[in-house]
């Protein structure tokens, strides 16, 4: 660890003396808004014709920010403010020389197509959150809260207000009503906030600012003007209750005999989502029996390394304010709140019978959440999540009608809670988070951890107007339960205490809990001038578990990291931006063992003409792993190479693509990846876009792990070469009537097939040379069973079987489509209308890809869903 940490000190002290800049004085401008008078009304249909607009004058003076940073822009524009006591008017004058080329898009909320105006309001006056309120020149809304000083966007944030938009022979005009109970601000007479307008002039791709900022400024929030005038509001409480009701029909293909697959299945389910505004500033959301059927569905995917794959949240109440519970303590996905865990699949399993039928469920059942969540005006951020999900049982029924239930799932009680503070006139702040995952554990689920506790602390400070930072944060975590579920933690792949020889670990079987701890500290340059650099630290005990209600992938590993990045900002007649970065990590495990290092470097350039190149490659002279034999000793990979090319058009156009190609070679063709990306996005009239995403993946590896065997009392280590080709296409089209009104399709195609060959086992896993590490089998040691489809093995070619291994060729098919109709008939309340298909299976490894995605997709019959859901939003 110390030689990791002076790595990381000797290239900030380097990079700091050679690169440190002098940081330009920032200019902010204001605004001052007035209170609409007595009688006056603003009707909001986008003319700016109402006589209340006129008592208040234009605010002009747009900087570009992109590409010409602070230039004039090519067309103007001009906004005024007003408010009463529950509402904002904002009316904004876009002016455009040729008005028949406004770009003009329809699409559904959130798109943010063709031209378009937006206002950003930071109310806490916190210089890292805001609100940021979008119209398009064709109507269409786009609303996100912004966190993290603009490094986080969260689109789910669906607030109500209003706006419009016309287009005239100036170029066009937009209005907007934002009620203050979708804002956060305290108590005060005048309230001072962030403000910012952000226009975005689609023919020239030239985004121009009310408030200048430099493209070398190291956030967005902390760059906003200021709003004054706003005198003696109220903050507004907010409550708005919406009740849902979904009608749901699922026809499948039936199975003769099986209760369970009849062909059809009908559900009529309700529930209801809240939201209650205990102060202004906090909030507590609400939801019970929730439903979330008219979300995407995960993309295809398959691991052979064994650990498992991160899926992005989607589900509505769990995505929004998300930022306020996120907590990132090291790098990749590892989380100590990963939401996807409550309402999982459940882990426990049912025992059957050949003559019995089995009915799983897909996922547990969340009876009820609860999130309070908000900021306060004194910069604390506060956030405490409950949820509760239930009893799962299989339900089993054998072929004389004798039915029984068993438990896969416990009944499971999850929270979640979160502060932080501000200080330093907001350029820092310190913050903590606890984790709590309580199970009700039965005799049969007792493999199941039955208590989970983590925390954490973090921080961060700015200095230098924000240029220059420090950050880390610390995590702990202790989890109970009985022996045998426990001896599992520590036997799992992110742990592999079970390790041959491993001197610093080892299973101890009586242990009922397990405490650890891991973490970060990074010290960088994050803006000001065109370099940027940082440095740091990440730590994972070998004890340290937080998959109860978590993300972590491995544990026992110390990482060093480092990075210098140099940015192009000024436009040439050749490009519009360049970067380029180099960056290098090491990583230890507990036991001080050298593990790898990585050098890269990634360069990016966008061209005059909006088009882009990106490309990176690396060098891996030192690869060794703890987890490729699941236990075994730890494991030496072959020297490796990779780089990638993407390149792409214009996306502005209505037709538009990317191609990219990515390859990866190891010393001794030990292995390698080859992976070929093509993107598609068209638009052939305003109201309709369709994209296409297309990848093929060629994947060889002559040391493929297939399993571990026992050979004259010893542990035998069994790989073998894979052909391993994937493919999967996504495909979505929008077709917009109206900017409340549209339907969507979703459909991908996934395939995965992998062919085993030249099996072999370990012999020395960490000599240099391939042909040292594994040795392979010969034809007079391995056999096929014509029986049994196993391998068989004389290892000592006496004539006896020694042991066997299972046929691993596999063939993964999977199609997921979803069409949704959706409706937003007032704001707020819509209505669903969702077609769902889907179809899961194994296919024939001995044939192509097209074969099987001929067979076993196109040629099958699908699992339909039809699903009608209406919700309704009172606000009171």
């Amino acid at each position: 660890m110390i030689k990791c940490l002076l790595h990381s000190i000797v290239f900030l002290l380097f990079t700091t003396t050679i690169l440190a800049q002098i940081d330009s004085v920032k200019v902010q401008r204001e605004y001052v808004t007035k209170q609409l008078r007595a009688g006056e009304e603003i009707t909001i249909d986008g003319e700016l014709s109402d006589q209340a607009w006129d008592n208040i004058s234009w605010d002009t003076d747009f900087t570009v920010f992109d590409p010409n940073n602070g230039e004039t822009p090519s067309q103007s524009t001009k906004f005024k403010i007003l408010y009463d006591q529950k509402f904002l008017y904002v009316g904004i004058r876009c002016y455009d020389s040729i008005p028949a080329k406004i770009e003009k898009r329809l699409a559904r909320r959130d798109n943010f197509s063709g031209d378009w105006i937006e206002i950003n309001i930071d109310s806490y006056n916190d210089k890292r959150t805001g609100f940021s309120f979008n119209v398009s020149a064709a109507g269409v809304k786009g609303d996100e809260f912004i966190s993290q000083n603009g490094d986080f966007w969260d689109a789910s944030w669906n607030p109500i207000w209003y706006t419009a938009a016309q287009i005239d022979d100036k170029g066009w005009t937009a209005e907007m009503k934002i009620p203050f109970s979708q804002l956060k601000f305290g108590e005060q007479e005048e309230q001072i906030w962030g403000l910012q307008l952000n226009r975005r002039f689609f023919r020239a791709e030239e985004r121009s600012l009310w408030q200048p900022v430099s493209l070398d400024a190291p956030g967005w929030v902390s760059e906003f003007g200021v709003l004054r005038g706003l005198m003696n509001i109220q903050p507004q409480k907010q409550l708005e209750i919406q009740p849902f009701l979904v009608n749901q029909y699922d026809a499948y293909p039936s199975q003769a005999g099986n209760p369970f697959r009849d062909g059809n299945d009908y559900i009529l389910n309700a529930g209801l989502d809240a939201k209650i505004g205990l102060t202004n500033d906090l909030t507590l959301d609400l939801t019970v029996n929730p439903d979330f059927g008219q979300v995407d569905a995960d993309p295809g995917a398959i691991a052979l390394d064994g650990f498992q794959i991160f899926f992005e949240e989607r589900r509505p109440f769990f995505i929004e304010n998300k930022n306020i519970f996120d907590y990132e303590f090291a790098d990749g996905n590892d989380n100590i709140f990963y939401s996807r865990r409550i309402g999982r699949s459940p882990q426990g399993f049912a025992t059957t019978t050949p003559e019995e039928f089995i009915d799983e469920p897909k996922n547990s059942t969340i009876l009820g959440a609860a999130k309070f969540s908000g900021k306060t005006k004194n910069g604390w951020s506060l956030g405490l999540l409950e949820s509760v999900t239930g009893k799962m049982y299989a339900d089993i029924e054998d072929v004389e009608g004798n039915k029984r239930s068993e438990l896969v799932e416990p009944l499971t009680n999850y929270i979640v809670g979160r502060v932080q503070k501000d200080f330093n006139e907001r350029n820092s702040f310190i913050g903590g988070i606890f984790t709590l995952t309580n199970r009700n554990i039965t005799d049969n689920l007792d493999f199941l951890r039955s208590d989970a506790y983590t925390g954490g602390f973090d921080f961060k400070h700015n200095w230098k107007d924000r240029n220059y930072y420090v950050e880390g944060n610390i995590v702990g975590s202790h989890v109970k339960g009985s022996a045998d579920a426990i001896a599992r933690t520590q036997r799992s792949i992110t742990h592999l205490f079970q390790r041959v020889d491993a001197g610093h670990v080892s299973v101890d079987e009586s242990r009922t809990s397990l405490t650890g701890t891991g973490g970060k500290i990074e010290l960088g340059k994050a803006g000001g001038g065109n370099w940027r650099y940082d440095g740091g630290l990440i730590w994972r005990s070998p004890e340290l578990e937080l998959n109860d209600i978590g993300f972590l992938r491995q544990a026992d590993e110390i990482k060093q990291t480092a990075s210098i990045s140099r940015l192009f900002l000024k436009p040439t007649n050749f490009y519009r931006r360049v970067n380029m970065e180099l960056n290098q990590y090491t990583t230890y495990d507990f036991e001080g063992n050298y593990n790898r290092i990585q050098y890269q470097f990634e360069g990016f350039i966008n061209y005059k003409n909006n088009w882009w190149t990106e490309v990176g490659a690396a060098h891996k002279p030192r690869i060794f792993s703890n987890t490729v034999l699941r236990g075994g000793p730890r494991w030496r990979w072959s020297e490796e190479n990779f780089w990638y090319l993407f390149f792409g058009s214009d996306s502005r156009k209505k037709l538009s693509f990317t191609l990219g190609y990515v390859n990866s070679q190891a010393a001794e063709k030990n292995f390698s990846l080859a992976r070929y990306v093509f993107r598609l996005y068209y638009q052939p009239f305003d109201a309709f876009n369709l994209s296409i995403s297309s990848e093929y993946e060629e994947n060889p590896n002559k040391t493929q792990y297939v399993t571990e065997t026992n050979f004259n009392g010893n542990a035998r280590y069994i790989t073998s070469n894979i052909d391993q080709k994937t493919f999967s296409t996504s495909i979505r089209f929008n077709y917009s009537i109206n900017p409340n009104l549209s339907i969507q399709y979703y459909g991908e195609p996934f395939i995965s097939r992998g062919k085993y060959t030249d099996f072999n086992y370990v012999n020395n896993p960490i000599a240099e040379k391939l042909s040292e590490r594994v040795r392979l089998f010969s034809e007079n040691q391995i056999s096929k069973s014509t029986e049994t489809d196993n391998y068989l093995i004389d290892e000592d070619l006496n004539g006896v079987i020694d042991y066997q291994i299972a046929d691993p060729n596999f063939s993964y098919v999977q199609f997921r489509s979803n069409l949704v109709l959706r409706w937003e008939y007032i704001p707020g309340s819509e209505i669903f209308l969702v077609w769902s298909q889907g179809v899961v299976g194994a296919g024939d490894p001995s044939e192509t890809l097209g074969r099987n995605l001929d067979r076993q997709i196109l040629g099958q019959k699908k699992d339909n869903t039809f699903l009608l859901k209406a919700t309704y939003r009172f606000i009171l």
